[in-house]
């Protein structure tokens, strides 16, 4: 039987990473689209009660050519993991693929990310997965606006990736990763392990004066010290080395220390 592979991502099922992902997964197995209907970007595993929570609306999708059964979702990316597995499965997934985000998931900001949420709350189910990222302007990030990318070399690291967890089980003893790309993405093969970076990698402006009575969103801007970097960190394997950041990534936020044991 061939791996049921579940894909979802956090800008919403119109966004051209997630079928630039289903394209590149499709040799592996049955595909299994269960995204927002709009976009999350920013929702971490968050799990939000919305007026229409929980609306599923079937969506006609084109991969490679041919008609593929999407589902639109009104919740969150994690939400919409959870309606995949719990509903529209007919078994249980082999692998979950979150993405192609447009914007960078690394360093602090991990836990932000809707991208990053989708494949945490695969994990609860026990299923590996699998977060792929792309930069992306700040101003994109949040927007249902998709602009125009040439999608062939990411879509090479997908496969790739999709192949080496589907086939190990387990990278450097983890079955869920969070991949992110440079501006100018290199084959598949040139990437480093890397360890989440204990800095912000996207920092909040203070705004001036405002009234707290009308709608505000915090801008944000890219915001790190690059000198403080350990060369180890997935913001320097991107922003600095310029190759593919493959950080395993486990739910557990314990004090490593913590893990075996607590000291008299």
């Amino acid at each position: 039987m061939k791996p049921l592979i579940l894909l979802t991502n956090d800008d919403g099922i119109d966004s051209p990473g997630l079928l630039a992902m289903a394209e590149a997964a499709e040799e592996f197995g049955e595909l299994l689209i269960a995204a927002p209907a709009l976009q999350q970007t920013s929702m971490g595993r968050s799990f939000p009660r919305t007026e229409k929570l929980g609306i599923i609306k079937e969506r006609r999708l084109s991969v490679n050519g041919k008609e593929q059964l999407g589902y639109g979702i009104y919740g969150s990316p994690a939400y919409a993991v959870d309606c995949g597995v719990l509903e529209l499965a007919e078994r249980k997934p082999d692998i979950c693929l979150s993405g192609i985000n447009y914007g960078e998931n690394l360093g602090t900001n991990l836990t932000c990310s809707g991208t990053v949420g989708a494949v945490l709350e695969a994990s609860t189910h026990q299923i590996p997965g699998i977060a792929f990222s792309i930069p992306a302007a700040i101003g994109i990030q949040r927007s249902q606006e998709y602009p125009q990318v040439n999608w062939e070399t990411a879509k090479a690291v997908v496969h790739y990736w999709t192949n080496k967890l589907l086939v190990e089980k387990e990278i450097c003893g983890a079955k869920w990763l969070n991949i992110n790309m440079p501006d100018i993405i290199p084959p598949p093969q040139e990437y480093c392990y890397t360890k989440q970076s204990s800095q912000n990698y996207f920092d909040f402006l203070k705004p001036g004066e405002r009234d707290f009575s009308k709608r505000y969103e915090y801008k944000s801007v890219i915001n790190y010290r690059e000198r403080k970097l350990d060369e180890s960190d997935d913001i320097y394997a991107v922003r600095v080395k310029k190759m593919i950041s493959v950080t395993p990534i486990l739910h557990d936020l314990t004090v490593p220390e913590m893990r075996i044991g607590f000291s008299s």
